[in-house]
């Protein structure tokens, strides 16, 4: 019986050794929780949130407010709201992450939203762009874009352009829709007339069917918003096949159309297309070639640096910002109130969290796919300064 008294005691104080270096080391550390697919049809948009976290990281250091920061990846595989929210509970029940970041699809962000709430964890959406997002909870902000202000631009920039009939195309999901929504208003308020609207499934859409209707209307422009990737490499290359640049039909939207991370593949096929964003890659500003030069230099092996990767870069300075003004002790309800009218010096420009919405106001910039030294370059050539979210 001594014996067993022995061990169970020796047992006992080596797990409460155990649990009091587990506690420092905790104190000592920074988590944050980054949820997104790294792998699936959306492999991309968690690789490139995560190069700018990377980025970030390589200027400013590894640690901040005493703090070591420790990014603990979860991915969705694409696979569904339910994953994202599931990988969100463990992150926050499990290993107690400070912060929950990332989400590069809509229905990922929403699922997540009530994981934030109940735990007063800050979650910083990096990409997911559709205007309600935010409304889910109080814990979430935004430091990426929404579809809306990218869509509502280039509404503007086509009143401009006395572009006067235009035909949409949008995938039939929540980005695409707020996107044709936000057009529509500003288009038509100004006077523009669409002539037709199509909803494209979000999976897989063949667009060919799609590019013979545009055809026979004969519009001045075609509006489109389509995920960023295979998708908008499909419409393009579908759009040059049937003869739709033959016949001068034009084709605008937001930016994520011509994404730089994607602009190699589309080859030719994009020369000339017209989008509204809120970031180039030749964007002409000491921040931005800062952030490429660290993009660079943290990611040897991947490719452009893109808008997602400017999202991952964005919101690790709002993550320093927060962290050196609590002393490293993060509170929800602190940090929330620390991000509500946040300024950042962005890659892309000077960008302001809405005090009353914790959504971005920022810059719309109006670009043309150009050939710049032998690359497809989204060049800007107009813009719309100070653009809060028009979906709300």
């Amino acid at each position: 019986m001594q014996l067993r008294r022995l061990i169970f005691r020796t047992l006992a104080m080596t797990a409460i050794g155990f649990a009091a270096v587990s506690v420092a080391r905790a104190a000592d550390t920074l988590k944050i929780g980054l949820v997104a697919s790294f792998t699936g049809p959306f492999a991309s948009y968690g690789t490139q949130m995560y190069a700018g976290m990377k980025a970030y990281m390589l200027l400013n250091g590894d640690e901040v407010a005493g703090k070591k920061i420790e990014i603990i990846r979860r991915d969705t595989g694409g696979a569904g709201p339910e994953v994202a929210r599931r990988d969100s509970q463990e992150l926050v029940t499990r290993e107690k992450v400070d912060f929950l970041v990332g989400y590069g699809l809509t229905p990922e962000a929403m699922a997540s939203a009530s994981i934030a709430q109940e735990s007063k964890t800050p979650l910083l959406v990096m990409n997911a762009s559709t205007s309600a997002i935010v409304q889910k909870s109080d814990y979430i902000a935004r430091v990426s874009m929404t579809t809306a202000q990218g869509s509502a631009a280039t509404g503007l920039w086509a009143l401009k352009s006395d572009m006067k009939k235009v035909v949409s195309l949008v995938s039939d999901y929540g980005p695409g829709i707020d996107s044709e929504a936000a057009f529509k208003k500003v288009y038509t308020e100004g006077g523009g007339k669409i002539i037709d609207s199509i909803r494209v499934p979000l999976n897989n859409p063949d667009f060919a069917p799609f590019m013979l209707r545009i055809h026979d209307l004969k519009p001045d422009a075609v509006f489109v918003f389509v995920p960023a990737g295979e998708q908008s490499i499909s419409f393009m290359k579908s759009y040059q096949s049937r003869g739709l640049a033959a016949e001068g039909i034009k084709v605008i939207g937001p930016g994520g159309l011509t994404d730089e991370h994607v602009l190699p593949s589309m080859g030719d096929e994009a020369l000339g297309v017209i989008t509204a964003f809120h970031y180039s890659t030749a964007h002409d500003s000491p921040e931005n070639k800062k952030f490429l030069q660290a993009y660079a230099q943290a990611n040897p092996r991947e490719g452009r640096a893109n808008f997602m990767t400017v999202g991952g870069y964005d919101g690790m300075d709002v993550i320093y910002q927060v962290a050196r003004k609590l002393n490293g002790v993060i509170d929800g309800d602190k940090a929330m109130s620390i991000i509500k009218g946040m300024h950042i010096d962005s890659p892309r420009g000077p960008v302001t969290i809405d005090p009353e919405t914790r959504d971005v106001i920022q810059t719309e910039y109006i670009r043309k796919v150009e050939r710049v030294d032998g690359k497809l370059q989204n060049v800007e050539f107009a813009q719309f300064a100070d653009m809060k979210d028009p979906g709300k």
